[in-house]
């Protein structure tokens, strides 16, 4: 019997061993890499190397549109820190409205025209209110929307602050819904239609604007200077033909705004590459130069010319430098992202200086030097510094879309501000405007408990 038991142990263990082995057999390849011999990936390898790349691209590309969005925390505070504490609750509203406004003009109308299929290359006529994404469509219609939609409230709130201290609340709402919807759109399907269904004239001629010194900061600088010539400047702002400084209340949280926004660019440059690649590397590198060199240029002209290295126009120099980066970041090598940003701290600081004494345009917080003016030379200095090569044709379409963005939105806006002025009204009273928009638009004090300075010589601080 023991002898029985002890044989059918050891078949099981035969049998047990064979299946074993013919597992193994059935697992393994029929014909194995010889040594040395490279292995071609399966199929099923492939398609997971692009999906992981696919994963990538979508989480970059969000990743960037939340940092632009952050950039909106940064502008509320650079333009509330250099305007009057009176008027920082409506700093706020506008900014914050900026965005809100902004996004839902942009889902209804701007995207379409910007990026919607065209055959003229002027602007596109499908996929108004995101129609082009249906029910399990493609999912990257979302993304891409996400991403523009932030660049688009970065342009119309660039006015907000050369508008500062003496406009109506509703009438800069009507503004932000129309810049979003038309005046943005139409420049940015010329410049970058094809980034998705359409194709812009511009473009098509070798334009270079990569992630957007004209098509997003000249569009909102020159909206601005047309939006601060219709209403004019702040009581008191200019006193016997002689422009009279009205400082700001907080120089603290405006570098508070300018280090946001300095952070928010990396999602600027480097993320208009929608794709998470190694292009990202000497983008960030560039768009770190550029703003560097614009403060070192800044605070050296103002100490030079003010005999003090003034706080305000540094900081404008960073912002300056990063606007001059931002068209060329990703064709430019990092020795010309610093000269660029040098030169654009220089500029800016001529530039205030210029439309503050000369031309006599009140602008609170500089906005037309720092994103029309010095994004004008960004665009300019994108052919100039080309890495690639610098042709007359490179320069000649550079200075084409320079012009054509100012022949466009200046015009367009100052007839905007014209219709609001007459129809709504585009300026408070001036009762409004010596006791503060916050009180007279929005029934609320920003610094409630703050006292009035007696030397505040009529103007409230």
């Amino acid at each position: 019997m023991k002898r029985l038991i002890i044989c059918l142990i050891a078949i099981l263990m035969v049998f047990n061993l064979l299946g074993g082995l013919l597992s193994a057999e059935e697992t393994s390849s029929p014909n194995p890499p010889l040594a040395g011999e490279s292995v071609t990936p399966q199929p099923e390898e492939a398609i997971s190397a692009t999906e992981v790349q696919r994963n990538a691209d979508f989480v970059w590309t969000l990743v960037a549109a939340f940092l632009v969005f952050f950039m909106q925390a940064g502008f509320a505070m650079v333009e509330a820190g250099y305007t009057r504490a009176k008027n920082a609750v409506n700093i706020i509203m506008k900014n914050m409205m900026d965005m809100s406004m902004g996004a839902l003009a942009f889902w209804a109308v701007g995207f379409a025209l910007m990026f919607g299929a065209t055959k003229t290359g002027w602007f596109g006529t499908t996929g108004f209110f995101l129609s082009d994404f249906a029910k399990d469509g493609d999912p990257w219609t979302l993304a891409f929307w996400m991403f523009q939609v932030v660049f688009c409230a970065t342009a119309a709130t660039i006015v907000s602050g050369a508008m500062a201290e003496r406009t109506k609340f509703a009438a800069y709402l009507a503004y932000s819904a129309v810049i979003s919807a038309l005046i943005y759109p139409v420049f940015g399907s010329w410049a970058w239609g094809s980034l998705y269904k359409g194709s812009g004239w511009l473009e098509g001629l070798g334009f270079i604007d990569f992630a957007g010194s004209t098509v997003v900061h000249s569009v909102g600088g020159w909206a601005a200077l047309a939006g601060a010539i219709v209403i004019g400047p702040r009581l008191g702002k200019y006193v016997n033909g002689k422009a009279r400084a009205i400082p700001g209340h907080n120089i603290t949280l405006a570098a508070l705004g300018v280090f946001i926004l300095w952070f928010g660019w990396y999602g600027f440059n480097p993320g208009s590459t929608t794709a998470a690649n190694t292009d990202i590397a000497i983008i960030a590198v560039n768009t770190t130069l550029a703003a560097a060199a614009g403060a070192v240029g800044a605070m050296l002209v103002s100490w030079v010319m003010f005999r003090k290295p003034d706080a305000s126009m540094t900081l404008n120099g960073v912002l300056a430098g990063l606007v001059g980066i931002t068209a060329g970041c990703a064709n430019v090598l990092p020795g010309s992202a610093a000269i660029i940003g040098l030169i654009a701290g220089v500029i800016v600081v001529l530039s205030v200086v210029f439309i503050d004494q000369v031309l006599k345009v009140d602008d609170p917080v500089g906005a037309v030097s720092v994103h029309g003016v010095c994004g004008a030379w960004g665009t300019l200095a994108a052919g100039l510094f080309n890495a690639g090569g610098v042709t007359l044709k490179i320069v000649a379409i550079q200075l084409l879309g320079i012009v054509a963005c100012f022949l466009w939105v200046f015009p367009t806006a100052f007839v905007l501000f014209k219709l609001l002025k007459a129809t709504m009204g585009l300026r408070i009273s001036r009762e409004e405007e010596l006791e503060g928009l916050d009180v007279g638009e929005h029934g609320i004090e920003a610094y409630p408990d703050f006292q009035i300075h007696p030397e505040a010589k009529g103007v409230r601080i």
